[in-house]
């Protein structure tokens, strides 16, 4: 019930939007047409019709960035409304300018287009801001109210007190909750405690309850059945609380089997097949060209520098640890004295002001120059572009000790740079709450996957070569 609320609120405000950017649009081409001014003048043979589609269709296109915002549509404070409207005028303007240079289109005025957009900007932030609100207020007014009953414990109710204050936009107002844990306690959103469970009956009589919400399943069957039941007498709506994550120790997301439900506790879209093939389609797509020519030139460069300041091999070869527990020899260009191969030096992590490391590797290092032999390690698949970045199959073990959730990261391919590099967690791990820390982004990484998140870690990437963050040594 209160979902379909909910979905037909942001429908009535895409409709609402939509209509207002298109009108407003055309509007202003109509008065455009017959302005005197000539910065504002549009040719009388225009065609405004692709143009007016052009904003429809950009419109629809930024639906995903409501969908982000969907559970609190109706409560948007400025920040988020100006973050929704900034994006809904950024796609208009992607599809409106991709027009024209697809069909070289010199009729209309940019400046036109850039007044439209910075009006419809202004439009959208207050309508984001104030529109939701105003049409919860209409849709879900006095007779379309949803009284509703809470039956469980109290310990589970603290859980979903935030939630229950989050949905009376959506008309479903508290009478209050039935509980065999007794207790006065008063609930801001829910309301005063009205006995124990036995009360059901009687109470949803009453109070001509509409909903009630069940907390916990009850220990018995037969319990089950008299409420559900209950329920169905009365022609009130029924809704069950999966209470499970609060009984395991991580989050866990139903699957649907066949018609069994499981929980899972993390998403792995890198399973779908299509997925993995349109990641490695991007990776070789990428790495080649790289690896033809602009590593040649690199490899060059380097070993010149190399021969000047620390003489020896090109590359560092070491073992690190691959997916599903394997080992591969990943490749870096050598940014540190070259010595005889001793184990526990290597597997010491570098420091900012290491001694190992030549004066030119300390620019390989910071600039990430040194992965780049890794785009050979993409293009016959043992990497990928972005994923968690490997360590030394030694550091593997121990911190798979301090991390329990560390061997998550081997369900996908190693990266040259990862969703933690870009925001901030790379470089040396000098204690556990910082291993935590990037374990946490690589999970986000694994179970939110798409070629869109690819895309922004290797802009940001990208970027922070240039300028590189305080933790890249």
């Amino acid at each position: 019930m209160i979902t379909y609320r909910l979905r037909g609120l942001i429908n009535l405000h895409i409709a609402v939007t939509t209509g207002l950017a298109t009108g407003l649009f055309m509007a202003m081409a109509v008065v455009a047409r017959h302005s005197t001014r000539s910065w504002y003048e549009l040719s009388p043979e225009l065609n405004l019709v692709p143009y007016g589609l052009g904003v429809f269709f950009g419109m629809l296109a930024s639906v995903r960035f409501l969908s982000a915002l969907s559970g609190r549509i109706y409560m948007l404070g400025w920040p988020d409304a100006a973050w929704l409207a900034t994006r809904q005028t950024l796609t208009q303007a992607l599809v409106l300018f991709t027009f024209i240079v697809a069909t070289k289109d010199h009729g209309i005025s940019r400046l036109f287009l850039a007044y439209y957009l910075t009006l419809v900007w202004l439009a959208l932030l207050f309508t984001d801001r104030l529109l939701p609100r105003w049409l919860a207020g209409i849709a879900f007014s006095r007779q379309h109210r949803l009284p509703t009953l809470f039956l469980g414990h109290r310990t589970t109710l603290d859980r979903l007190d935030r939630w229950i204050a989050q949905k009376l936009h959506l008309g479903m107002t508290s009478v209050g909750f039935l509980s065999d844990d007794g207790g006065d306690k008063e609930y801001d959103s829910v309301g005063r405690f009205l006995g124990p469970t036995q009360e059901l009956i009687p109470i949803i009589e009453q109070r001509q309850i509409a909903q009630v919400v069940l907390l916990d399943l009850p220990g018995t069957k037969e319990e089950t059945t008299r409420i559900v039941e209950a329920c169905q007498a009365a022609g009130c709506r029924l809704l069950i609380y999966d209470n499970i994550a609060a009984r395991l120790p991580v989050p866990m997301t139903p699957v649907l089997e066949d018609g069994h439900y499981f929980f899972t506790a993390q998403n792995e879209p890198l399973e779908d097949p299509v997925n993995r093939a349109l990641k490695r389609i991007f990776d070789f797509a990428v790495a080649l060209p790289v690896v033809v020519t602009i590593l040649p030139l690199l490899c060059a460069w380097v070993w010149i520098q190399q021969r000047r300041q620390a003489p020896g091999p090109l590359f560092f070869v070491r073992p690190r640890g691959g997916p599903h527990a394997t080992e591969f020899s990943m490749l870096k260009f050598r940014s540190m004295y070259h010595e005889a191969p001793d184990q526990n030096r290597e597997a010491r992590q570098a420091l900012a002001d290491d001694a190992r490391i030549y004066p030119f590797g300390h620019f390989l290092r910071r600039s990430s120059l040194d992965e780049f032999p890794q785009f050979w390690n993409v293009l016959v698949g043992q990497m990928s572009l972005v994923g968690p970045r490997p360590h030394l199959p030694k550091h593997d073990h121990e911190f798979s000790k301090v991390a329990k959730a560390y061997r998550t990261r081997f369900l996908v391919k190693p990266g040259i740079t990862g969703l933690a590099q870009i925001r901030g967690f790379r470089g040396e791990i000098t204690d556990p709450v910082l291993l935590q820390q990037r374990i946490a982004q690589d999970l986000i990484y694994i179970t939110g996957w798409s070629i869109w998140l690819d895309l922004q870690i290797i802009l940001k990437t990208s970027w922070q070569m240039v300028f590189p963050p305080k933790t890249a040594y």
